[in-house]
């Protein structure tokens, strides 16, 4: 004995995508016969008519699909698109960051040369020569200003860096979300239109 499940199993592979296709061949079947065997020009006319329109209907679920199909194919070259792009956006980030963590290096061994200048500015303020120790200090508060704004910039550069990073996995989580409710969507609208059909049969 067949199982309920197994049947439709088999109805489900033989239906296709279950949009009603084996029901209306089943039709157009038994309307042939019909109109095969129909005893009155009137009768014979009437399944004409029918026949008719259910090899309307089949087109246009056959065309249906078809646009469907062609829209599906569409959709995957731009979400595939849409990837590379996202791949090659967050592989500049890294590269950014991967630049900022340098910069950071840079500002940290430049913090260490200070601190080696104040060190060596406090041996120098023990040199006999007054006016060579000046000119010596000025020169070395110049260059601590410099690296000073060396260092605020590249602190700036950082937090900018982390801001554009946050920005691009905010942006990526929308366009997950986005790919999501539209594929739900479309879903829905399947099922809607299934539905249509079923009512328009009825």
């Amino acid at each position: 004995r067949v199982s309920p499940d197994e049947v439709i199993r088999k109805r489900l592979l033989i239906d296709g995508d279950g949009a009603g296709d084996d029901r209306r061949i089943n039709l157009l079947v038994k309307s042939f016969i019909k109109w095969c065997n129909s005893g009155s020009q009137e009768e014979g006319y009437f399944q004409y008519q029918r026949m008719l329109s259910t090899l309307s209907q089949c087109e246009f679920s056959m065309g249906k699909t078809l646009l469907v199909y062609d829209m599906n194919l569409r959709e995957m070259e731009n979400y595939e698109k849409i990837y590379k792009d996202i791949e090659n956006s967050i592989t500049a980030a890294h590269e950014k960051i991967s630049e900022c963590k340098k910069q950071i290096l840079q500002a940290k061994r430049i913090r260490k040369n200070r601190q080696e200048y104040d060190a060596l500015a406090k041996v120098i303020q023990h040199h006999p020569d007054r006016h060579e120790t000046l000119k010596q200090l000025e020169a070395l508060g110049k260059e601590l200003q410099h690296l000073s704004h060396i260092k605020e910039n590249v602190e700036d550069k950082l937090e900018l860096r982390r801001k554009q990073f946050h920005v691009l996995l905010s942006t990526i989580h929308e366009l997950q979300q986005t790919l999501e409710n539209d594929e739900k969507l479309s879903e829905a609208e399947e099922s809607q239109d299934t539905q249509m059909e079923t009512e328009t049969k009825q």
